[in-house]
């Protein structure tokens, strides 16, 4: 394995170990699916260009305008929750709850 693909596939797994065991507010959940999503990024960028392939080349930017788009939806959700709950912690987050 290269130092790139190490460090890109040690970047994502940093990104998954935060969310599974961090989950106490919203914000650092987001940042650590945006760490996530850009690591990916990175990553398909690096692959396509190692492929010389012109059909993979839109690939990277699909991606980046999901994560745009997963990035906004998140920051909406962190809005309204914080509104109606007055904080963003996981805890308070309880789908049984009105």
């Amino acid at each position: 394995m290269t130092p790139v693909h190490f460090t890109f596939s040690t970047t994502f797994t940093l990104g998954l170990m935060g969310l599974a065991l961090h989950r106490t507010h919203l914000l650092s959940a987001l940042l650590c699916l945006e760490g996530m999503m850009l690591s990916l990024y990175v990553a398909l960028s690096l692959w396509t260009l190692q492929l010389d392939s012109i059909n993979f080349s839109p690939s990277p930017m699909l991606l980046l305008a999901f994560s745009a788009c997963e990035a906004s939806a998140g920051l909406a959700l962190l809005v309204a929750t914080s509104r109606t709950h007055g904080t963003d912690q996981m805890k308070a987050l309880n789908i049984l709850q009105c």
